[in-house]
């Protein structure tokens, strides 16, 4: 039986980095880093400087793991976001087999916390049902929205109300008329661009607990733009963006 420790890193500070991550790392045999190409070495850099600080045991061994791209959506996302998982399982499952002895333990440092539009555990079942005798353990993460909530000062939820969390392609359709507070993840094409401002106010935040970290909160018909300008311009200087907004109704 191979076993697998999905840890969750947080948002990009190692600070961030929970006792019970840290023990878990030191548990690793073999650490498996995804690699996603030189746009993000930053990603893997950082990855790589979490091991080096809090390993604690010699010998543990690095093993890359290229993740290959996933293609465009277009009209079938979940058909594509399938085939994606199914690429990155095939090629997890060979690594495991290659370079994960029986009573060993694999770890993969997940961004953010695993259980939060992370993947992770869904590939890893896809792994385990393709009939390799696999376990995995999962340890949270402290994620962006915790610290975009941190870093702006403000409760994700006005009292006694719920929290959306939701993605920028399903935030494209309108501002839910049932919700008061909507944390957007995974959004590319900068959904709160295209919905109706009036009343909202955005807390904005990139590359959040890194050095680089842009936090921007405002009413959401001023700032609309604004962030679309400085995200396009720190994309561009960064060769990539990871960002997360709040959108909250204005009350009276």
């Amino acid at each position: 039986m191979r076993n697998i420790l999905i840890i969750g890193i947080g948002a990009g500070n190692p600070d961030h980095m929970t006792v019970e991550a840290i023990e878990a790392l030191n548990r690793a045999d073999v650490l498996f880093i995804p690699d996603k190409g030189e746009e993000k070495a930053a990603l893997r850099s950082l990855r790589e400087a979490i091991c080096a600080r809090f390993i604690r045991q010699p010998g543990y061994r690095t093993v890359p793991v290229a993740i290959p791209r996933r293609a465009e959506a277009g009209a079938d996302y979940q058909g594509v976001v399938d085939d994606w998982h199914e690429r990155i399982a095939t090629r997890y499952r060979a690594l495991f087999e290659a370079e994960l002895r029986e009573g060993e333990n694999g770890a993969l440092l997940v961004w953010g916390d695993p259980a939060l539009y992370d993947s992770t555990l869904r590939i890893m079942e896809r792994v385990a049902a393709s009939g390799l005798k696999l376990d995995w353990q999962v340890f949270p993460g402290i994620s962006s929205v915790q610290v975009l909530a941190a870093r702006h000062r403000i409760p994700l939820n006005s009292i006694g109300g719920p929290i959306l969390v939701t993605t920028g392609r399903r935030l494209a359709a309108g501002f839910p008329a049932d919700q008061d507070s909507v944390v957007v993840m995974l959004d590319g094409e900068q959904a709160f661009g295209a919905i109706d401002p009036e009343g909202l106010d955005i807390y904005w935040g990139a590359y959040l607990g890194t050095p680089g970290e842009i936090l921007l909160a405002g009413p959401l018909a001023t700032l609309s733009a604004e962030i679309t300008r400085i995200r396009a311009e720190a994309r561009a200087r960064h060769g990539w963006i990871m960002d997360t907004y709040l959108l909250r109704r204005r009350t009276a």
